[in-house]
């Protein structure tokens, strides 16, 4: 009979943290910026797939994959040739100024992902999400010639100026940098397990869309309303997804007002959810779509894609200097191959968009059966590898430090991972994540659990 090789764990050689980490640790106390969190005493060394080994030799298994940035996992061969080989080319001219190939193509690739017949997209490339969402804002206000955008509260869009104005998830982010961006207004998200509005799960959406009809009324003028920007599956908020008849209502609503959609895709998008974009989950198409995050496994680079008919800023009125490098823009070519199936990935079936909803759909079953044991898990959400699991009281309120013991339990066994929300610990791994991984990274959980019980 044959015997199947055990399944890769943790290996945890010292305490946590070791000697070398808690040494650089002091280290980057004394020399960092004091505005950096460290939520976790991990310094890493080196990384192979969906394992992260420290520098003093604990390998941990990756579950928050760099905030759903490290797509292809750590050291993708794939993604290393294709790094390798551009830096021997160029490593930077500047596309604000000159054309590349590379990114040139690289935009034809990401605009076929969402352009329908009889529409055409076009693709500005920066560095980061806050970058992004800066252009698309800039762009919505040079289009329509109006200067208000609404944003949702719990939301995340940066930390530019800008975009700290848009996100509305916690005010440490805000305290001591006014004044902010003006004409910025807040709504609530429609979160089906903790409805705003007085609303129900099933209603919470219309909700949502009445509440801006009525600011629409007796708050903000509509007509100067250049742009409602939002995450189709919200991030940073709880991972949380809206109820289905939401998003077309939200498009409705722009039409009738000639606003500007923004999807915020940065950390839902690039296949994350199954889909190339998490609003695919759907069939409202934006005006506007900010990405970065996964869109080249852990490279910096990111892209606003605009309607063509909408991308109608002069030359010269928006550019970046090193946005779209093309070292980045080849990670992303390479993230793509594997995200489109391009080059298969072993074990991960046709693509890495079916491994995200494959694995991700045996981990919410998975998760969701373990709450009848675990009672203070109170909500499990998502789509494929984007996941959130919500601790409550016994009461049903945001249990936010058992939530924090929980995930310090699950770290101290090997297990990264990262909170999101007022009480939610974030599942966001590489899309490389195999069955048997995940069934690995559960039983870590459980047992931590069990720990806190």
């Amino acid at each position: 009979m044959t015997t199947l090789p055990k399944p890769r764990q943790p290996e945890l050689k010292t305490a946590l943290p070791g000697p070398k980490t808690a040494a650089i640790m002091e280290r980057d106390s004394q020399h960092l910026s004091t505005s950096y969190m460290r939520p976790y005493p991990f310094v890493p060394d080196h990384g192979e797939g969906v394992w992260l080994t420290d520098v003093d030799g604990n390998t941990m298994l990756d579950f928050f994959a760099g905030i759903a940035v490290s797509t292809t996992g750590h050291a993708h061969p794939h993604v290393v040739r294709a790094v390798q080989e551009q830096v021997t080319k160029f490593t930077h001219v500047c596309l604000t100024d000159y054309p590349q190939e590379i990114t040139t193509s690289l935009a034809e690739r990401m605009v076929k992902h969402v352009e329908k017949p009889g529409e055409k997209w076009r693709v500005f490339f920066g560095n980061s999400g806050a970058e992004a969402v800066e252009a698309a804002v800039k762009l919505a206000r040079n289009h329509t010639g109006r200067s208000h955008i609404i944003s949702t509260i719990g939301s995340f869009h940066g930390r530019t100026y800008g975009a700290i104005t848009l996100t509305g998830s916690k005010t440490k982010y805000k305290r001591g940098f006014g004044p902010l961006l003006p004409n910025v207004s807040h709504v609530p998200y429609p979160n089906p397990f903790r409805p705003p509005l007085g609303a129900t799960a099933e209603t919470c959406g219309q909700a949502v869309i009445d509440h801006i009809e009525g600011l629409f009324q007796t708050i903000i003028p509509a007509d100067e309303v250049a742009a409602i920007i939002i995450e189709p599956m919200q991030g940073e908020g709880g991972y949380i997804v809206p109820p289905a008849d939401f998003l077309p209502k939200l498009r409705a609503l722009c039409d009738r007002h000639g606003i500007m959609l923004i999807f915020d895709e940065v950390q839902a998008g690039m296949g994350r959810t199954g889909k190339m974009y998490s609003f695919q989950h759907s069939d409202v198409q934006p005006d506007m779509i900010t990405v970065a995050k996964g869109i080249a496994s852990g490279m910096p680079i990111s892209a606003m894609l605009a309607k063509e008919s909408v991308m109608t800023w002069p030359v010269g009125s928006h550019g970046s200097t090193y946005g779209g490098n093309p070292v980045a823009a080849a990670a992303a070519h390479a993230t793509l191959d594997l995200l489109e199936g391009v080059v298969k990935h072993p074990g991960c079936g046709a693509s890495l968009m079916d491994n995200a909803a494959e694995v991700g759909a045996y981990l919410m079953a998975e998760l969701r059966s373990m709450q009848a044991e675990f009672p203070f898990i109170g909500d499990v959400r998502g789509e494929g590898l984007f996941i959130g699991i919500e601790f409550v009281t016994p009461d049903g309120r945001p249990d936010g430090k058992l939530r924090d013991a929980a995930s310090m339990a699950m770290f101290g066994r090997g297990l990264l991972n990262l909170d999101c929300g007022e009480a939610v610990i974030r599942i966001s791994p590489p899309l490389i994540l195999t069955r048997e991984e995940a069934a690995t990274g559960l039983a870590l959980m459980r047992e931590a659990l069990r720990s806190l019980s």
